[in-house]
């Protein structure tokens, strides 16, 4: 068993729904340790879209970092995302932030997720779950990733 952090994203439907159907589906291939609140995020990079949920989620799985990749694929599908825009309103998105203190750097998969430390988005959702865990390869703890992280956009508590 190996534990992976996932951050969850929606801004398209219900979603509050679309979260509570991506836990019950990642249950199915792993043991959800550990879920942040949910934050309210604006969008990041294309902001003419509806803000964001995000969480970030602890799972402790048996698929290598390629199964997971592509069982998470699966899930996005599942639960109704059609279209990939890049960084465009989705249904579900979920990127997997860290895999155990694996480095990858495949054509498909980069772990840990390289842009994590310039969102705000991700890192406070994270803090929240493993405060200490390092960054295995800057050597820093999520807390000290995320006081020195430039990014402005507001990230604010869900109320639903």
């Amino acid at each position: 068993m190996e534990t992976a952090y996932l951050l969850l994203g929606t801004n398209l439907g219900d979603r509050a729904h679309n979260l509570a159907s991506a836990h019950r589906l990642l249950n199915e291939i792993g043991t959800i340790k550990a879920l942040s609140p949910v934050y309210i995020t604006a969008a990041w990079g294309r902001t003419d879209q509806p803000d964001f949920y995000n969480q970030a989620i602890e799972i402790s799985t048996k698929l290598e970092p390629a199964e997971l990749l592509k069982s998470i694929k699966s899930i996005e599908i599942r639960t109704g995302r059609t279209n990939i825009i890049r960084w465009g309103p989705r249904i579900l998105d979920i990127d997997i932030l860290f895999y155990g203190d694996f480095i990858i750097e495949t054509e498909n998969l980069v772990i840990p997720h390289p842009r994590m430390h310039e969102r705000r988005f991700a890192l406070i959702p994270l803090h929240d779950i493993c405060p200490k865990l390092i960054h295995p390869v800057s050597g820093k703890t999520i807390t000290e990733l995320l006081e020195s992280c430039t990014d402005a956009l507001p990230v604010r508590p869900a109320d639903y």
